[in-house]
């Protein structure tokens, strides 16, 4: 028992300390994803080191008579993730990540009128390709939770498309 929990811990630290290629210091794109509703998102990403960074993305939509319902809606989104990078092969990375954010929200049925503020706790986990020219596509999964009640049962998720011109 105590060779497979050392040799468990030899390999998490092995692919722990395995080295990322080097990430651009800057990448500038949109975030393509359902994001509660946001759909695209203006992304932006900041290496701190060779292989961690910081992503900060802004979500915002404004529907009128959405859907046919009725409603009228607005609410933007600003979310803030730490990222940890590992180099796969090549130009594939895969990254992993927490965070959060803010919003705010407000929606109008007829006569009622109702806004809110909220934060949420997010986590990120993906797939990333950088090309030979400057450009960084992605894909990933972010789970959020929280969210006051913008979100049913204060959990959301989406999975998203990113394209991202890296400087």
């Amino acid at each position: 028992m105590k060779k497979i929990i050392l040799s468990a811990i030899m390999l998490i630290g092995l692919a722990f300390s395995t080295q990322a290629q080097h990430i651009s210091d800057n990448a500038l794109g949109l975030r393509f994803g359902d994001s509660g509703g946001f759909g695209g998102e203006l992304s932006y990403q900041r290496a701190l080191s060779s292989n961690n960074r910081l992503e900060l993305d802004l979500g915002w939509r404004n529907r009128n008579n959405f859907n046919n319902s009725g409603y009228d809606d607005s609410a933007f989104k600003l979310t803030g993730l730490y990222q940890w990078v590992w180099n796969i092969d090549g130009g594939f990375n895969w990254y992993a990540g927490v965070g959060g954010g803010v919003g705010s929200y407000s929606y109008d049925n007829n006569d009622n009128h109702y806004s809110d503020t909220f934060a949420f706790a997010a986590g990120d986990i993906g797939i990333e390709y950088n090309f030979d020219i400057p450009l960084l596509v992605s894909l990933d999964f972010r789970p959020e939770f929280g969210g006051g009640g913008y979100y049913k049962n204060n959990y959301g998720s989406d999975i998203a498309l990113s394209l991202r011109y890296q400087f």
